[in-house]
């Protein structure tokens, strides 16, 4: 069985002073179905340490600052978790010697390091995720998607999404594991351990009246 890999790079553009949400579903699925491979995975990757990838039902609804009420409802929990970098000396990051790095590397200003809310929300939600290649086709189900997400609100900024599809071009037969029975997940519990004692006969006595 022949084994293939195939990587692209999709471009965005963040818009800055609010988290971008980029819906990268399509693009991904034509990647994928271009790829030629059949079966097995594709990998979603942020080249970017204030950029998450995310696969979650779209919404709908969308308000005044463009982000579906589920986009809202997240970056509403992740303000809690990492509040949005407001005033200096909010966070311990960044500190003199990495805005002096930032110089160094031309950033345009120290502003651009304000960012410590971006890195620590990225570090919760992940920079990537993986999905099923079945029969050619992304197995995203009924009502996923792929949503790059770019957490920096500091500036304006051109981002990289990752996309490596691995697997093969054959059939690989059926899929279904142990003939297809439901796996029993329940408890199960040995006869000593549902032992009759005597304290069950309150119980016991009350239901049998």
């Amino acid at each position: 069985m022949e084994f293939k890999v195939v990587q692209k790079e999709i471009k965005l553009q963040s818009r800055g002073w609010m988290p971008t949400f980029h819906c990268i579903t399509p693009d991904v699925r034509k990647i994928a179905e271009e790829s030629g491979i059949k079966n097995g995975t594709c990998a979603v990757v942020s080249h970017h340490t204030t950029c998450s990838v995310m696969i979650q039902e779209a919404s709908h609804d969308i308000n005044s600052f463009d982000l579906e009420y589920l986009q809202m409802d997240l970056l509403e929990i992740m303000r809690k978790i990492a509040p949005d970098y407001t005033e200096e000396g909010q966070y311990h990051h960044p500190g003199p010697v990495h805005l002096q790095f930032g110089r160094y590397v031309n950033e345009p200003g120290d502003f651009t390091s304000m960012n410590t809310d971006g890195h620590l929300r990225s570090v919760f939600l992940g920079r990537s995720e993986t999905i099923t290649v079945i029969d050619g086709k992304l197995d995203l189900g009924e009502f996923a998607h792929i949503f790059f997400i770019d957490w920096d609100r500091v500036r304006a900024r051109p981002r990289k999404a990752l996309i490596t599809v691995m697997g093969t071009a054959e059939d690989i037969g059926s899929r279904e594991y142990n003939g297809g029975e439901v796996v029993d997940t329940l408890r199960k519990y040995t006869d000593e351990q549902k032992e009759y004692m005597p304290e069950f006969d309150l119980q016991l006595k009350n239901r049998l009246k």
